[in-house]
C-alpha cells in the first residue's frame, strides 16, 4: 500500500507547484481577462505602442496609459491602487520598458576651457530641454532660469520670480522694450468655458532693433511629428532658410552681428544679435496627456505649436519695460502675490500691442536707430497689413504642408 500512495502524494505536489505558478503569473490588481491599452502619442518612442494590462481595480477594468511613466492609469483617474507591497517585483511577472537613452549637452563656449565640450545629462526634473551653465559647468533647465518663457505663458524675470501672464488670445503684448529693443509676442489660445481668461501660449515673437526687425515662429500644424521643422524664421522681411542639421548657421551678410543656429536638426535655434541679445527658440506642441491633464480641450486639427523661450540680454537700460522687461530693472519690486499658487501679472492694458510689429504699447521705450532721416525721432511701426503679409505671419494662417 505504502508504493502506491507515494505516486499519488508526487501528483499532488505537482498540481501545487502549477497554482502557485498561475498565481504569480497573475499578479495581485490584474483581472483574469484583462482589458489593455497602448501609449498612442510617438513622441515616447521608449513606450509608444507598447501593450499594457489594466489593473483590475479599475472601474470597469478600462484604463489609459501614462507615456511619460509608461505606466497604466484608470480612465477616471481617481481609484488608487492598492499598497505597493501587495505586488510582487515587476521583475517576477512582466519586462519592464527600457528606460530613454538621457539627453545630454555641452558647453559650447571656448572661452571656458575647464569646461568646454564637456558632456553633462540633462536633470530628469527638466520638462523641456537643458543647458550648460558654462560658468559653473553646470545643465540648467531651460524653462528653470530667469528669462524664460514657457508653457501656459510661464515666465521667470529678471530677478528670478516666477509668474505667468495669460494676455489674450489672438493678440499681440510686449514682452520688452527698451530705447533700442522691442520685442513682441503673439499669443494664439482656447477659450476656457470655466475661467474668466483664454488658455494661451507664445506662437510668434518679433525682435526690432535698429532699423531691423526679426522674426521667429511656430507653424501652424495639425498632428505633431518633432522630425518635422515647423520654424519660421524671416530677418526684415527675408525668409531665413537653414540646413536641418545641428549646428548649421546663418549670419546675416547685410549685419554680421546678427545669427541663426540650429541647435537640434529640426524646431530648436539660437538667435544672437552681438551684444544685444540672445534667445534659445523651441517648437513644442500642446500633447494629448497636456490636454488630459490641463483640461485644454486641444483636438486633432491643431496641436497648437508654440514656442518655448530662454532670453539672454546684454545691454538692457535702466528704463526697459514690459511684461519681462521690466523685471530687469535695477530696483524692480514685484507686485505679484508671491504667496499665490499660481502668481500672475496682470495689465493687459498696458502691455497690449496692436500688431506684432508695433511699438504703442503703453509701456513702450523703442525709438530706434534708423538710416534714414524721416524716421529719426519718432518710434518705428510697421502696420499687420504692409509686414505680416510679407513674413507669412498674418494672424498665425499658417498652411500646413
Amino acid at each position: 500500500m505504502v508504493p502506491m500512495a507515494q505516486p499519488k502524494m508526487q501528483l499532488s505536489l505537482i498540481l501545487l507547484l502549477v497554482l502557485v505558478a498561475v498565481a504569480v503569473a497573475t499578479p495581485p490588481g490584474i483581472a483574469d481577462h484583462p482589458s489593455r491599452a497602448r501609449c498612442n502619442i510617438k513622441k515616447y518612442k521608449y513606450c509608444y505602442n507598447l501593450e499594457h494590462v489594466c489593473p483590475k481595480f479599475c472601474p470597469g477594468g478600462e484604463c489609459t496609459v501614462n507615456c511619460v511613466s509608461c505606466k497604466p492609469v484608470c480612465l477616471d483617474g481617481t481609484s488608487a491602487p492598492p499598497s505597493p507591497s501587495a505586488y510582487p517585483p515587476p521583475s517576477q511577472w512582466e519586462n519592464p520598458p527600457s528606460p530613454p537613452p538621457p539627453k545630454t549637452v555641452k558647453c559650447t563656449n571656448k572661452n571656458y576651457t575647464q569646461c568646454y565640450n564637456m558632456k553633462h545629462v540633462c536633470p530628469s526634473s527638466c520638462a523641456g530641454d537643458c543647458e550648460v551653465d558654462c560658468v559653473t559647468c553646470k545643465p540648467v533647465c531651460n524653462c528653470d532660469r530667469p528669462g524664460a518663457v514657457c508653457q501656459d505663458p510661464r515666465f521667470i524675470g529678471g530677478d528670478g520670480t516666477t509668474f505667468y501672464f495669460h494676455g489674450k488670445k489672438d493678440q499681440d503684448f510686449c514682452l520688452v522694450s527698451d530705447s533700442n529693443l522691442h520685442i513682441n509676442g503673439h499669443f494664439i489660445g482656447k477659450r476656457n468655458e470655466n475661467m474668466r481668461r483664454d488658455f494661451t501660449w507664445v506662437q510668434s515673437i518679433a525682435i526690432l532693433f535698429d532699423n531691423h526687425r526679426l522674426v521667429v515662429g511656430a507653424m501652424k500644424t495639425s498632428t505633431w511629428d518633432d522630425s518635422v521643422d515647423r520654424l519660421s524664421l524671416t530677418f526684415d522681411g527675408q525668409t531665413v532658410t537653414l540646413p536641418e542639421t545641428e549646428g548649421a548657421k546663418w549670419q546675416s551678410t547685410n549685419v554680421p552681428t546678427v545669427s541663426i543656429t540650429r541647435a537640434s536638426e529640426t524646431n530648436n535655434v539660437i538667435v544672437e544679435v552681438e551684444g544685444k541679445l540672445k534667445i534659445t527658440a523651441k517648437v513644442v506642441p500642446i500633447t494629448e496627456e497636456d490636454s488630459r491633464i490641463h483640461k485644454y480641450g486641444i483636438t486633432k486639427e491643431d496641436c497648437f505649436a508654440h514656442l518655448d523661450l530662454g532670453f539672454k540680454f546684454y545691454s538692457l537700460s535702466d528704463q526697459v519695460n514690459g511684461v519681462l522687461g521690466q523685471t530687469y530693472k535695477p530696483g524692480y519690486v514685484s507686485r505679484l502675490n508671491i504667496g499665490a499658487a499660481m502668481p500672475v501679472m496682470g495689465g493687459d492694458r498696458d502691455f497690449h500691442s496692436t500688431s506684432l510689429f508695433a511699438t504703442d504699447c503703453a509701456v513702450a521705450r523703442f525709438t530706434g536707430v534708423n538710416e534714414d532721416d524721416s524716421f529719426k525721432g519718432s518710434p518705428v511701426v510697421w502696420t499687420a497689413e504692409e509686414l505680416f503679409a510679407r513674413d507669412r505671419l498674418l494672424h498665425n494662417k499658417f498652411t500646413t504642408p
